[in-house]
């Protein structure tokens, strides 16, 4: 039987050392496209953030991606910031909790790629090639 009492939740770093190896797992031409989107991990999205989205509920958002899909890009238009995506840990360690049934690394995973989708301009084709629980 595991011991629980000395274990503890991931922390910011272990979150942003499962998005990279979930980034490693893409093909290479995804792979090297994610790698130029930043990648930050906090806790919670900031009240901005849920205020804009009109999401009351900091636990309902696990992911965002904040930027211009690479499909609406266009050469005229002048970068606002770099292209970023957000991973949320408390809200992802409490759906990982609710649903019991996946590994962590898997779900971080699963959010990245939702993120990184609206990135690239995936269709749900496209999403469910790289993400089996698309389907």
């Amino acid at each position: 039987m595991t011991d629980w009492t000395d274990i503890e939740a991931p922390d910011l770093s272990e979150f942003e050392t499962m998005a990279e190896a979930a980034i490693a797992t893409l093909p290479e031409v995804y792979a090297r496209a994610a790698r130029e989107v930043v990648l930050r991990i906090e806790d919670f999205a900031s009240d901005a953030m849920l205020d804009e989205l009109d999401i009351d509920n900091a636990y309902d958002l696990t992911g965002l991606y904040d930027g211009i899909p690479l499909t609406e890009k266009s050469v005229m238009d002048q970068p606002m910031g770099p292209d970023t995506i957000w991973l949320f840990r408390r809200p992802i360690l409490e759906e990982w909790a609710d649903r019991g049934d996946v590994a962590l690394g898997a779900l971080v995973a699963h959010v990245l790629v939702h993120e990184l989708a609206h990135h690239f301009g995936w269709s749900d084709d496209d999403i469910a090639s790289i993400d089996e629980w698309w389907t």
